[in-house]
C-alpha cells in the first residue's frame, strides 16, 4: 500500500525556510495549493531538499498541480540524492509501483532501504515485504521478519499483521501462535481489517488462545463492518456453531469494541 511520508515532510520544513514555511503550512491549511505550489517552487528550484520532496509530493498527488508522476520523480530525486528521507522512501515507491518511471524492483529496494535504515517504518514495512516476495533481492523470509519486527515496534499497523502473519505460518521465525497472536491483536486495536479477520481465526480455532467463538465472531464482525467480505462469511460460518444468545452478546461485545476505538476487546 502506498504511503506518502506528508506528516514527515511537512513537519520538517519549519526550520530550514522560517517564514517561507509559514507561508506555505498556510496556504496548504486553507487548501490553497495553488499558491503552497507557487511557494514551493522557487525554493525547490533553489535545491532546497525539503522544498523538492515536498513539491514531489504535490505532483503526486495533483494538488495546486495537474497530476504527473514522472515530475514527481524529477523532485523526488533530486531530494533524495540530497539524502532527504521523506524523498528516498516516496522516490522507492515510485520504482516499486511503476509510477512516473519504469517498475523496477531493485532501484525500490536501493531507496527504501536508504530510508529505511534510518528509522522510517513505512520503508522498514515495505522492504520487509520485497524480501518476503523476493521483488529486487534474493528472497529471505528472516530478513523480512527483521525489518517487519523493526516498523511494528515503531507501532505501524501493516507491519504489527504481517509479522503476526510470519509467526503464524512459521515463515522466517518458528511457529508461534502466541506471538502471532499478540501482533496480530495490536494490529487489530488500530482498526485494522486483516488484522481482525485473523484474530477472529485464531480464537475460533483455539490458536495461541483459548478457543472462543463468541470472541472469534465479535472480530471477524468487526472486519466484516470494514467491509472484509470473508470475514462475513467466516462470521456466518461459526455463528451456526453458536447459540442466538451467544450470538447476541458476541454482538454487543462488537458494538462495545467499537465504541471504545478497539481497545481493551
Amino acid at each position: 500500500m502506498k504511503k506518502l511520508l506528508f506528516t514527515l515532510l511537512f513537519l520538517t520544513l519549519g526550520t530550514a525556510w522560517g517564514g517561507a514555511f509559514e507561508d506555505v503550512q498556510a496556504a496548504y491549511g486553507r487548501g490553497d495549493y495553488v499558491a503552497a505550489v507557487k511557494l514551493l517552487r522557487p525554493l525547490a528550484s533553489a535545491g532546497d531538499a525539503k522544498a523538492q520532496g515536498k513539491l514531489g509530493w504535490m505532483y503526486s498527488e495533483g494538488l495546486g498541480v495537474t497530476q504527473d508522476y514522472k515530475e514527481a520523480v524529477k523532485w523526488y530525486r533530486l531530494a533524495a540524492e540530497q539524502r532527504d528521507v521523506g524523498a528516498q522512501y516516496n522516490l522507492g515507491v515510485m520504482y516499486r509501483d511503476g509510477q512516473g518511471v519504469p517498475q523496477d524492483h531493485k532501484e525500490a529496494v536501493k531507496w527504501l532501504r536508504l530510508a529505511a535504515e534510518q528509522g522510517v517504518a513505512d520503508a522498514e514495512s515495505n522492504l520487509g515485504y520485497q524480501y518476503l516476495k523476493g521483488h529486487g533481492v534474493t528472497q529471505d523470509h528472516k530478513e523480512a521478519v527483521k525489518w517487519y519486527r523493526l516498523a511494528a515496534e515503531q507501532g505501524l499497523a501493516d507491519a504489527q499483521h504481517n509479522l503476526g502473519w510470519m509467526y503464524d505460518q512459521g515463515q522466517g521465525v518458528l511457529q508461534d501462535y502466541k506471538e502471532a497472536v499478540k501482533w496480530y491483536r495490536l494490529a487489530a486495536e488500530q482498526g485494522l481489517a486483516d488484522a481482525q479477520h485473523n484474530l477472529g481465526w485464531m480464537y475460533a480455532k483455539g490458536q495461541g488462545v483459548l478457543q472462543d467463538y463468541a470472541r472469534a465472531h465479535m472480530w471477524y464482525n468487526l472486519a466484516s463492518s470494514a467491509g472484509d467480505a470473508v470475514a462475513t462469511k467466516n462470521r456466518d460460518i461459526i455463528a451456526k456453531k453458536m447459540t442466538p444468545q451467544q450470538v447476541e452478546k458476541a454482538q454487543e461485545m462488537a458494538k462495545a469494541c467499537q465504541a471504545s476505538n478497539f481497545k481493551g476487546c
